[in-house]
């Protein structure tokens, strides 16, 4: 199980996410009102727990952009979050070799036909896990006007059914699947038990406003997310054997 919180824009709400129990946070570089900047987020995880996975969400496919970045900031993970772009996965997994989490937002799109987004979300997680340059494919909602944080959800039932059958273990190279996408702490554990992903990401659903995280919305997103997590993992008790 792994929990994210992301577009931090404060040492404040990093560290309380970090105190809460999360195992990464993000800090979006794109533009939004939820955007910080490279030096913004040095002075941020300097002050942080190194075993808290620090990610930069990324729209540009600027290597040279990304990369200072992801120095200037201290990062441990690249998320991008523009679209697919596999010569970008390419040369940045060959720059940064396996020391940075490297993650690729797949997109549903939500105001299109759902057969449509599905068959699109499995042709692109296909090129991706046959490339085996990413560590995690992160799902999130798209619409006309956005690519995130949207607030809206994505179809976990027939996202299960189309891309589950195809998806390749971590254990044999596949990347780990991450659901986002309108995830609140009141929908979290459906969402879970339906999808049984890897990991979740919440951004808006844990927001005061856009940019101010509510501390207890995160620890309430944590803790159900965990105890949905501990469900699905527990191992299955066996009928009796019948004398």
């Amino acid at each position: 199980m792994w929990i994210k919180i992301c577009a931090n824009t404060t040492l404040r709400d990093a560290l309380r996410a970090a105190e809460s129990g999360a195992d990464a946070v993000g800090f979006v570089f794109a533009p939004s009102s939820r955007q910080v900047s490279p030096h913004q987020v040095g002075a941020i995880t300097t002050e942080l727990p190194y075993d808290l996975t620090q990610i930069g969400v990324f729209v540009t496919h600027d290597f040279e952009e990304i990369t200072a970045t992801v120095r200037t900031a201290g990062l441990h993970g690249i998320q991008l979050h523009g679209g697919l772009d596999l010569p970008l996965l390419e040369k940045l997994r060959c720059e940064c070799g396996h020391d940075y989490f490297l993650i690729q937002t797949l997109h549903w799109e939500v105001d299109t036909d759902p057969d449509a987004s599905a068959q699109h979300l499995l042709a692109e997680y296909r090129a991706v896990a046959r490339k085996g340059l990413v560590d995690a494919v992160l799902i999130d909602a798209k619409t006309a006007t956005a690519s995130g944080g949207t607030g809206r959800t994505v179809n976990w039932t027939l996202i299960h059914e189309v891309l589950f059958p195809e998806a390749v273990p971590a254990a044999a190279g596949g990347p780990r699947i991450i659901l986002a996408g309108g995830l609140t702490p009141e929908n979290v554990a459906e969402a879970i038990t339906t999808l049984r992903p890897w990991g979740v990401d919440v951004a808006s659903g844990v927001e005061e406003r856009p940019g101010k995280k509510d501390s207890a919305r995160v620890n309430a997103f944590i803790r159900n997310a965990r105890t949905a997590f501990a469900e699905i993992e527990k191992p299955r008790t066996p009928f009796p054997v019948q004398p």
